[in-house]
């Protein structure tokens, strides 16, 4: 019998090579919290076996997507071929941007656009005037989407269904004694987005920082996409989010309404 990490499909599924997808694993395995790994952490945080995970390792390394030091691996700038394969043949970054940018102008804020992946947000734009947070964000980037008020500008507005089944898996884990934790009030927080338009989170993600957004409503009705300003607490009340740069978010979200 061929081993499971040779196998060329997955899930029953012929037309999923199990073998990419592992690949891409061990890639998606190193982050700004881990950008040096070994080949047991990598087996580990993959599920992979060791044998497996060897051959993938050693495979990114002799194609340049990964260096080795004798212990430890990490990736290679030549990994930035695979995003930027994205940021050139994707438009609505390009749409986006020119968007972001006025809004950082007329707030003197950093604003940023994401969309939902799994149960994280992924940033696929953004305008920053300043760092405000402990890490750097930028193109990329990912950040959970429950503690976030890009993440619960776009929860709020998915199918009941799609909803339920991510408050009954997704870990709600402390990121500061702030973070709402309880599925029960998640829900609720999610509902007060729906009902006025906007979410506003303060120092559920980090100490410090206090972010408002808004759903980009598409032409079909669904949400994918938000928009968002950050900013220090010490900066702006919550008053002064709503009063100074919601007006700023609708504008955009309104204009890039019937281009997507």
């Amino acid at each position: 019998m061929a081993n499971s990490d040779m196998d060329e499909s997955t899930g029953g599924d012929r037309e999923i090579v199990a073998s990419l997808e592992k690949g891409l694993a061990v890639i998606e395995a190193f982050d700004g919290t881990r950008p040096r790994l070994t080949l047991s952490e990598v087996a580990k945080l993959t599920g992979i076996t060791r044998a497996g995970a060897r051959r993938y390792l050693r495979t990114l390394t002799k194609l340049n997507y990964a260096d080795f030091d004798g212990r430890y691996f990490s990736l290679s700038p030549r990994i930035l071929r695979l995003g930027y394969a994205y940021l050139s043949s994707a438009s609505d970054s390009a749409r986006l941007q020119p968007f972001l940018e006025r809004i950082s102008e007329q707030t003197g804020e950093s604003s940023s656009a994401a969309v939902l992946d799994g149960d994280e947000i992924v940033y696929i734009a953004r305008s920053a005037t300043r760092r405000i947070m402990s890490i750097g964000l930028g193109v990329g980037s990912r950040l959970p989407a429950y503690c976030t008020s890009l993440g619960r500008a776009i929860l709020a507005y998915q199918p009941p269904a799609e909803l339920d089944a991510y408050l009954e898996r997704v870990r709600l884990e402390p990121r500061t004694p702030k973070t709402i934790t309880d599925r029960t009030q998640l829900r609720a927080a999610l509902e007060a987005v729906r009902a006025q338009g906007f979410a506003m989170v303060s120092e559920e993600l980090e100490f410090g920082l206090r972010s408002i957004a808004v759903p980009l409503i598409q032409k079909n009705g669904k949400v994918t996409i938000a928009l968002n300003i950050s900013a220090q607490v010490a900066h702006a009340s919550p008053a002064e989010m709503e009063e100074r740069f919601l007006p700023s978010l609708r504008e955009a979200s309104e204009a890039l309404r019937y281009t997507f």
